[in-house]
């Protein structure tokens, strides 16, 4: 989340500030892996995931959510969407931790609000 956040606030998503994150931060060996095919996913697929955030966030632009929530969400609807080994609740349910960790006082309400409401949608459209 805190890489997704640097990017988003300076507005570079380049290889180069992905780079600069990782050299200054350090994320060990063991989770960078996971770290980079997350970062890339959220990346390779924001359009995507972001309009996704928006059609269940109660007519809130993306640009309108804060940064924290935003990417948190980005996260976690990646996960629900191409991460089969990680089910959608344990998505959900770090997004809510990680928001109220970071985020504003109701950033784990209205994370659950949304990220819910996009699962819901989600495991009605794999009934079909």
């Amino acid at each position: 989340m805190q890489a997704l956040f640097d990017m988003d606030m300076s507005r570079n998503d380049s290889e180069e500030r992905l780079e600069l994150f990782c050299r200054n931060f350090n994320p060990s060996s063991k989770v960078l892996p996971f770290f980079q095919g997350l970062v890339d996913g959220v990346k390779k697929n924001r359009k995507e995931i972001d309009t996704l955030i928006e059609q269940y966030s109660s007519n809130w632009k993306i640009s309108r959510i804060s940064c924290v929530d935003r990417n948190v969400m980005r996260i976690a609807v990646y996960e629900m969407l191409y991460c089969e080994d990680i089910p959608s609740k344990v998505s959900i349910n770090e997004a809510i931790e990680i928001g109220k960790k970071f985020g504003a006082e109701d950033s784990g309400g209205f994370i659950n609000g949304i990220l819910d409401s996009i699962r819901i949608m989600l495991e009605n459209n794999n009934e079909e």
